[in-house]
């Protein structure tokens, strides 16, 4: 794995955990399986640059886009993302 963590830009840990009302979200390493389920028979693999966690939940953005994915983690890892918002900010809120 990878022992990147980055934030989006922009945004501190602090304004992350206020928005979302989660006070223990944390940047996660990008280096783990995601995959983005837009057919459950045929989840697509992406590449994340950002992946912040939300006590089971976490927020994608990938290598090549702006958009942020919401997904599960799982034990394993791994995220599988199942919804997909246009502004960081109202992903928080969408947690």
């Amino acid at each position: 794995m990878t022992d990147a963590r980055p934030l989006p830009a922009g945004w501190t840990l602090q304004q992350i955990r206020d928005v979302s009302g989660d006070h223990e979200a944390i940047p996660l390493h990008t280096g783990r399986t995601v995959t983005w389920s837009v057919a459950p028979e045929a989840p697509e693999p992406a590449r994340p640059a950002i992946v912040l966690g939300f006590h089971g939940l976490c927020l994608v953005q990938l290598v090549d886009g702006t958009d942020w994915y919401m997904g599960s983690l799982n034990d394993d890892g791994s995220v599988d993302c199942w919804a997909i918002y246009g502004d960081f900010y109202q992903a928080l809120r969408g947690l």
